[in-house]
């Protein structure tokens, strides 16, 4: 199974600008689709974007778009999720996701390897 490790959360101020990681172990990382999710305190685990194995193809929840970017680097395993104009409201653990397949989802259930999770808060 693929292992998963974010980075690079942290205390922001409102109207800022965040980069967080994702760096894949143990499997072809080019095989799969990826994604953040993000859970903030007493709510469920929403989508945030996703991107194809070829990073061609991306999927944004509407509440990001214009907002964040994923990318991915495969020379480097990597995912990245870039975060500008943040908001009190984009405060949550942000975790990455990994799904074996061609198609890129949203669904939470659609991928089977996860990662820990990285804070980010922001602040007004």
């Amino acid at each position: 199974q693929i292992q998963l490790s974010e980075s690079g959360g942290g205390l922001m101020q409102a109207g800022g600008s965040l980069r967080i990681s994702c760096a894949a172990s143990g499997r072809t990382f080019s095989n799969y689709v990826m994604a953040w999710f993000r859970q903030a305190p007493g709510k469920e685990r929403e989508f945030v974007a996703a991107i194809s194995r070829d990073g061609i193809d991306t999927s944004y929840t509407d509440s990001v778009k214009g907002r964040f970017t994923i990318s991915r680097d495969n020379a480097k395993d990597t995912v990245y999720l870039h975060m500008n104009a943040l908001k009190p409201g984009d405060t949550a653990a942000y975790y990455c996701a990994a799904r074996l397949g061609i198609s890129v989802l949203s669904s939470p259930s659609a991928y089977n390897s996860w990662g820990q999770g990285t804070q980010v808060t922001v602040s007004s």
